[in-house]
């Protein structure tokens, strides 16, 4: 549009020098015409943005309000003040030239882009209107003969300026609306992610203290409990309960001072291993506990090893606290695609089974009786657990013949 204008302004200027030579007005046309060409050059100078209109908000998808979004009447903008004696010097510059020659009148066209870009959109087609008058009345002074387009061109060319650049604004507008939405959108979406993220973790640390802290501190208590039930009938067995539950006290200091620093499993920091610290289980004084390997084993990741040990600790804690065991069996078998962790016990047992079949669903149901070890948070802990790595949980039990919990890790799921 800019080179628009100046090209109708070096042909109007050349086609009135070349039909009107040695006029005395010439020179006040060319002083015009550069005077017009600098008021031109200088806008956007003087131009500065123009503020969206106070009232032209819509709600969004989110319920919040788009200031910049198009309104049902148009209104695209309110007039910055600067512009306003500019446009005024600028169209009145060119209505002199106008009068002057009546060839610099198609210059009007650019102009026509100017006042509505300057002015909102009411003000900017009773301009365009002023000017489209102007310029047909300057066409018919310059034709010998009335002729139908010198009347109805101008009107036509305004006309569809006018439409272009409204459908342009509207369009761009539209476009502005929709980024904001999407950077909103995408603020939110990151808000909600680290909300997400919050949540998982709080809930890790959860189990991690359930699985840790809390079941060394029902242990001691048990085993002092114990101690206290036999200080004076039986002292020896009372100062090893004592001895156990101190060195209890030790490890859960140990995984206390672990889960500071880095919530990984103290029994997996000596290098040992997954099945070295699974041999190292105990559930109490009055329960053996064995351990079985079976396979071949393979690198198991971090977070898959501190997975397994936390439930077969979870495991062991539910086979004290209500299995009336008096061996409890853990294997953990490598069979190529998958890692398996058995632990089984010779207690009580009870009724109802628990399945988890997939990771997306949790089908698992809650054993019906009072000595059911999902009374708490160990079971719901374990299958989370589980579930975060696309294993399987597996529970089952015959009241009198004892319980078997296995859970089942693919492997390829933990590379």
């Amino acid at each position: 549009m800019h080179t628009a204008f100046f090209l109708l302004l070096g042909a109007s200027v050349a086609r009135f020098l070349l039909r009107h030579p040695g006029e005395p007005r010439t020179p006040w046309v060319i002083a015009l015409s550069i005077t017009l060409a600098l008021l031109y050059v200088l806008g956007p100078a003087v131009a500065t943005p123009r503020p969206g209109p106070p009232n032209t908000t819509r709600p969004t998808s989110t319920g919040a309000t788009n200031p910049t979004a198009p309104t049902a009447n148009g209104a695209f903008g309110a007039t910055a003040p600067s512009r306003l004696p500019w446009l005024a010097l600028i169209v009145t510059t060119w209505v002199v030239l106008v009068v002057l020659a009546p060839s610099f009148a198609w210059c009007a066209v650019p102009l026509f882009y100017t006042a509505l870009r300057t002015l909102p959109p009411r003000a900017a087609i009773v301009l365009v209107a002023l000017l489209t008058v102007f310029v047909v009345t300057a066409q018919l002074q310059l034709s010998d003969a009335f002729d139908p387009n010198l009347l109805l061109a101008p009107p036509a060319v305004a006309a569809l300026a006018t439409a272009v650049f409204v459908h342009m604004e509207r369009q761009t507008l539209a476009q502005r609306a929709l980024i904001d939405d999407l950077l909103r959108t995408r603020r939110e979406l990151a808000a909600t992610e680290r909300r997400a993220g919050t949540l998982a973790e709080r809930q890790r640390l959860s189990m991690e203290i359930h699985d840790t802290l809390a079941q060394n501190l029902s242990s001691q208590r048990m085993l002092l409990q114990a101690a206290d039930r036999t200080w004076d009938t039986d002292p020896g067995t009372a100062r090893a309960h004592v001895r156990t539950a101190t060195g209890i006290a030790a490890r859960g200091l140990a995984e206390a001072r672990r889960l500071v620093h880095d919530l990984a499993p103290s029994e997996l920091a000596d290098g040992a291993g997954l099945a070295g610290a699974l041999r190292g289980l105990d559930a109490g004084p009055d329960i053996e506990v064995r351990f079985h390997l079976e396979g071949a084993p393979v690198p198991l990741p971090d977070r898959v090893q501190s997975a397994l040990l936390r439930i077969a600790q979870g495991a062991l804690a539910n086979v004290r606290e209500h299995s009336g065991a008096g061996t409890a069996a853990l294997t953990l078998s490598f069979l190529g695609d998958q890692v398996v962790l058995d632990v089984a016990d010779d207690g009580h047992g009870f009724t109802g089974t628990g399945v988890e079949t997939t990771p997306a669903t949790s089908t698992a149901s809650t054993p019906a009786t009072a000595t059911a070890p999902d009374r708490g948070h160990g079971l719901p802990a374990m299958r989370a657990r589980v579930r975060q790595l696309g294993g399987t949980l597996t529970i089952e039990s015959t009241p009198g013949e004892g319980t078997v919990l296995s859970a089942s890790v693919p492997l390829e799921a933990t590379r």
